[in-house]
Formats: C-alpha cells, structure tokens, sequence
C-alpha cells in the first residue's frame, strides 16, 4: 500500500525521498526491518496471550531429555510468523504483482489449515489434530491453483536468451555489459513467453522443460504439458509443507532452517529478476520476480524474529499454524522462480527429516511383517530425535543441522555454474 501512496506522491507532487519506494531493495530493507519489529515487539504480547488463554503444547512422553520441562510452553506462535510475514509484504510490495498475490494465497491457506489443526489440537482437546487426509487435501487443492495461476496466467512469463552470436555490441562501450545497462534486450528476447521450463542444476544449459515428458502424444504436446506440470507443483508443495512440519520437533530447527533456505531463494529471485546476474549464472530471466524479494524478505525477518522466542529454551512454539506454512511458502516460492529441483539440495534438512520417517515406519512394517517383530533403523524418528537418544543435547543437534543447511545453501547456489 505505501508503494502505491508515495508512487503517487511522486508522480503528482514530487516530494523529495518518495522515489525511492520504486528500489526494490529499499522495499526489502524495509520489509524486513518491519517483519523483525512485528516479530520481536508485539511476539512478546501474542505470547503472554497464548499463555493467559492457556494455549500450552500438550506433550507426549517420548523419554528424551528435557521433554516433560516444554509442557504447558505456548503453542500456536505461527500467528506471529504469519502477521510478520503479510504486514509488511502488504505495506512494502507491489500487490498487483501476480508472484507477490500467489504468495499471500499461499501463506493465508496453509496458515488456515495449519490453525484448524492447532485449533483442534488446544481447544478440542483431541492430540491427534486434523485428520491427515483433510491436510493432505488441502496441500493438493492449493497446489492445483498455484499450477494452474502459473500455467494459464498471462502475466507469468519468461524470456528467451538469445544465442552469444547473435548479441551485437556496441562499438562504444565495447563491453556487453554496459550494453546490457542500456537494453535488457541485449542478451534476453524482446518478447516473452509462455514457458513449462525450470532450472536443473548440473546439465549444460541448465534449463528442463516439463513438456518433453509428453512429446510423445505428437506435435501439439506443448498444450498439454500442465497434465505434467500441475501434477509436479502438487508433489513439490506438499512434500515440502510437510517435511517443514515434521522438522518442527525441537526448539528453533525449523525456524533456523527456513531463515536459511528464505535468504538462498532471495538471492535467487534476485538474479532471476535480473539481466545480467541471470545470463553470469546462466539460468532463465523471469520478469517481474524481483518483486518477489520483499516477500521473502519478509519472511527471514519474520523467521529470524521468531527464533528470538523460539530458540532453546522455547517460550514458544509454532505449531502447524506455522510449520505448514514456512514450507509452503518455500515450496511455491521456488517454483515461482523456476528452481523448484533445487529444493532437494537446498531443502536437504526438511529432505533428510521426511526420509527418515519413511524409511523408520517402511522398515517396521516389513520387518513386522516377516519376522513377526518390527524392527527399527533409527533409534527414533525423525532424524533429529535419533540424535536426543543419542545423547546430543537439542541446541547442539539445532546448530549442526543450522550448520549443514548453510553448506546446502551454499552448495545450492554453486550448483548453477557447475554444468
């Protein structure tokens, strides 16, 4: 909203100062001073809230240490990730923008369905929450939308880069980088277009574009690349969303993770959304995704904030009205600047986390099966848990795990010039 207001104030009264709202970097700046403001000061009173209508965690008895000490601690804190994150990107982003409306969606859906769960869980009473199938209908009903928007949207578009040979340089500059400052369109396609290509790390031109897995129907096989497309979105989402949550086991993991992975992909809207960082790195140029920026922006204030309260020892907890979301958040981010296959590096905690408990609970079943008696791979699932048996203490296993996610990120972003 202010975007709007001081882009008239320019406009029509050129007040000194109110141009620069059209930086996007001042916007993030701002964004993420006001998401760290709304997390640190009014946490504290949403907290003393939470604790005075006696919204505690109901805690079951796992035998690891330290776990009967977080009973009774505040739970549903995802509200305080959740206003830290829309406050700002309403008051700092440009609305109009397609990527900033289908990241609202996304944080205001999966934010419902992660309170319905808290809510069931605190006030009714009932541990087990919403039924699984009520979530996972919920994940794929938002990923259906979100494939869709950017499948059919008119305004969701990339540009081709243009082959080296064709690019003239100016005799004047000499150089295709001043040229680039003059025209964007010295390297990308004028026009743009309609795509079904992502990012893919490790191959020549880094780009895979999901209709070839159909080029088999015939000619016409572009049409009908959203049978694939969509299907892809759905997966990525709820894979994500949920290993996000299942990560949310002890005091400041989750939070500290996706700070981490938020800040990587903000590096990467960035150069999407820019010519010349785009053609260094060789990936595709998205317009319009700069704007992007401030979201996440927002969201490593509103993550970093957060982890205030919610490092050991926690006086609060997220709950799935927040768990859900981060990594919803994260999965559709990362799909609206085509670098949804680099979650599996960069995402490579909330990978491991997810792992972990597949392999436990297949591994129990088969053994259970077979010899009569299950059997276990880890002395407890998630990841993070084997290691309190272990004997590690949270805030170590926490900061190693902060640790690896730094190196994923880092990797991550390697992984572009590697080919």
């Amino acid at each position: 909203m202010l975007y709007y207001l001081f882009e008239y104030i320019h406009q029509n009264f050129s007040m000194p100062g109110s141009g620069v709202f059209q930086y996007i970097s001042f916007r993030s700046a701002m964004a993420l001073i006001t998401s760290l403001i709304i997390s640190l000061l009014f946490g504290k009173r949403i907290i003393r809230l939470l604790m005075k209508m006696q919204i505690g965690e109901s805690v079951r008895d796992l035998g690891l240490e330290g776990q009967k000490e977080k009973q009774g601690t505040p739970t549903m804190g995802g509200l305080i990730i959740l206003a830290a994150i829309l406050i700002p990107t309403f008051l700092f982003a440009r609305l109009m923008n397609v990527y900033v409306i289908i990241m609202i969606i996304t944080t205001v859906w999966l934010g419902l369905i992660g309170f319905i769960d808290d809510y069931i869980k605190v006030f009714k009473k009932d541990k087990a929450g919403l039924a699984g199938r009520f979530k996972i209908l919920g994940q794929v009903g938002l990923g259906i939308i979100i494939g869709f928007t950017i499948y059919f949207n008119p305004h969701v578009l990339v540009k081709e880069k243009i082959a080296k040979e064709n690019i003239v340089v100016q005799k004047s500059t000499g150089t295709i980088i001043d040229d680039i400052r003059q025209s964007e369109n010295e390297l990308f396609s004028k026009t743009s277009v309609k795509s079904t290509k992502t990012t893919i790390p490790f191959v020549k031109n880094h780009e895979f574009d999901y209709a070839l897995l159909i080029k088999w129907i015939g000619k016409d096989y572009k049409k009908w690349a959203w049978i694939i497309f969509v299907p892809v979105v759905i997966l990525i989402i709820t894979a994500v969303s949920n290993g996000a949550n299942i990560t949310d086991g002890i005091d400041g993991l989750a939070t500290g993770t996706s700070a981490i992975i938020g800040s990587t992909l903000g590096i990467l809207a960035y150069v999407s959304g820019n010519t010349v960082f785009a053609d260094y790195l060789n990936i595709m140029y998205i317009p319009n995704t700069g704007e992007l920026v401030v979201f996440i922006s927002a969201f490593v204030g509103a993550c970093v904030g957060f982890l205030w309260y919610n490092a050991y020892p926690a006086q609060v907890f997220m709950g799935d009205t927040g768990s859900l979301a981060l990594g919803g958040i994260i999965a559709t981010f990362a799909i609206c600047i085509r670098k949804e296959l680099l979650i599996p590096i960069l995402c490579g905690i909330f990978l491991v986390e997810n792992l972990s408990v597949m392999i436990q609970v297949s591994y129990f079943k088969y053994t259970k099966k077979k010899y009569g008696e299950g059997r276990r791979i880890f002395k407890m699932s998630p990841l993070h848990h084997h290691y309190q048996k272990l004997g590690y203490h949270e805030s170590k296993i926490v900061t190693r795990f902060w640790v690896v996610g730094i190196v994923l990120a880092v990797l991550t972003v390697v992984t572009l010039k590697l080919r």
